[in-house]
């Protein structure tokens, strides 16, 4: 048995239950083989996979809050702090009802790699509580994040651990729990937190930088396959800050998005989704999409899942984690769609991954494809740091150099092992040569 074998091994018999945890690990180290198989006496002596697949600190704790009611309820709070071999960690807090340890975990242990990928000093890990934001009044989150907070800010700070917001948590719940943070350290440590809003150190261009960044090493995917973006169709998944930003870049670069979704159903609009109303339902009303069916003729609802259905030359799955499954993909290949590229984290399933590259579509993994949030995010901490505030311009240009080199690393990385056009093998060996060096340089880690 095999060095990446015996470790996988070793994760399915520690963590049973985690199936997404499991299913992160085995997608990375898998597509390692040919890196580990080079070095593998020096890996083994320093024990570097079950260094990198154990976090290096898993944080959990209840969260007690009241509702507008007087009732008090209970959540689980969590902060995976998985490896800080290249810098403070790093990564958002997610509040939904599906959260659990095992995601927190995949999710942490794909942001070490993702966070390598940028080339920017960032460690890996992440947090939130299986809190639903869902129906609850501005009090009744704003209770709950200073609770959460009261706990967190423990474990936090501008050189040790930098959250920022992921789904269920945007600025509103960011100013929340930054105020708590604030009230009891007492002192102003903007780079604490990121996703902050304007007025109090955030950075211009974050809100959208997931959605663009994704555009633009998408771009750049396509044109070293011989493509342009302009004129495609495009399919989207998701309503949220990914979805919303990338539909109006790719809007912007002359493609046509034709598909959105939530969690009740999903919209097809052969017009071209409507950016401005698409905002206007789920940023200003907060309502479902089928509002935007209401106030748009061309546009067509329907409940439940589809999206992988509509004919597509480009699929951006921008919603959630194993969303994207292999029937999905047997239906995007039937229709001629040539490349995926993942805004969401592990929105394909292993099986429907291995489809798509074994029939030929350009496959790009979320830990490269949606780092331009935590890419931005790195930008607010250094703007921080410098006391500094940069223009949208700036920002942008800074984002757009980031993520076009992340793809041109994946790229080459792929090429260097024989695997040329295997961006998620290049991704990941991208990724982990510079976390393996960091960790074996620093021998404590």
């Amino acid at each position: 048995m095999g060095y990446i074998d015996e470790v996988l091994e070793l994760v399915a018999q520690q963590n049973p239950d985690q199936k997404e945890f499991q299913q992160a690990v085995k997608e990375v180290l898998s597509s390692l083989r040919p890196v580990i198989e080079k070095n593998e006496a020096r890996y083994r002596r320093e024990a570097l996979l079950e260094k990198m697949v154990n976090p290096e600190r898993v944080i959990m704790f209840r969260v007690p809050w009241q509702d507008d009611e007087g009732n008090t309820h209970v959540n689980t709070g969590y902060r995976i702090q998985f490896n800080g071999a290249i810098g403070p960690y790093k990564g958002g807090l997610r509040f939904h009802p599906s959260v659990n340890l095992s995601i927190m975990k995949f999710l942490a242990f794909e942001q070490c790699f993702k966070n390598s990928l940028t080339g920017l000093p960032m460690g890996g890990g992440k947090g939130g509580s299986d809190f639903d934001p869902k129906g609850k009044s501005d009090r009744e989150i704003l209770r709950f994040c200073q609770s959460f907070m009261t706990e967190l800010v423990k474990y936090i700070g501008p050189d040790t651990d930098v959250p920022a917001g992921d789904i269920g948590v945007g600025a509103r719940e960011i100013g929340y729990m930054y105020g708590q943070y604030r009230r009891i350290r007492g002192a102003y440590e903007g780079g604490a937190l990121t996703g902050k809003g304007l007025t109090y150190g955030g950075s211009l261009g974050r809100k959208q930088a997931t959605g663009y960044g994704l555009l633009y090493l998408t771009r750049e995917l396509l044109k070293a396959n011989n493509m342009d973006i302009a004129g495609k169709i495009v399919t989207v998944s998701g309503a949220g800050n990914v979805a919303i930003y990338a539909i109006e870049k790719a809007t912007a670069m002359g493609a046509k998005v034709v598909t959105c979704s939530d969690s009740t159903g999903w919209i097809y609009d052969p017009e071209g989704i409507d950016v401005e109303l698409l905002k206007d339902v789920k940023e200003v009303r907060r309502a479902r999409l089928d509002a935007y069916a209401a106030a748009r003729p061309s546009a067509q609802y329907k409940e439940g899942r589809g999206v992988w259905s509509v004919k597509c030359d480009i699929a951006l799955p921008c919603a959630t984690q194993n969303e994207l499954l292999l029937d999905d993909a047997k239906m995007l290949v039937a229709n001629g769609c040539t490349a995926v590229c993942e805004g969401a984290n592990m929105p394909t399933t292993l099986e429907a991954t291995h489809y798509l590259q074994e029939s030929g579509v350009l496959f790009c993994p979320g830990k490269a494809a949606n780092a331009g949030g935590v890419a931005c995010s790195g930008l607010e901490m250094s703007q921080n740091s410098q006391r500094l505030s940069w223009s949208v311009e700036e920002v942008d240009e800074k984002l757009q150099t980031i993520m076009v080199n992340i793809f041109k690393n994946l790229d080459q990385a792929a090429k260097d092992y024989g695997m040329a056009g295997n961006y998620v093998a290049g991704a990941n060996i991208a990724g982990f040569e510079k976390l393996a060096e960091a960790m074996i340089a620093q021998a404590s880690f």
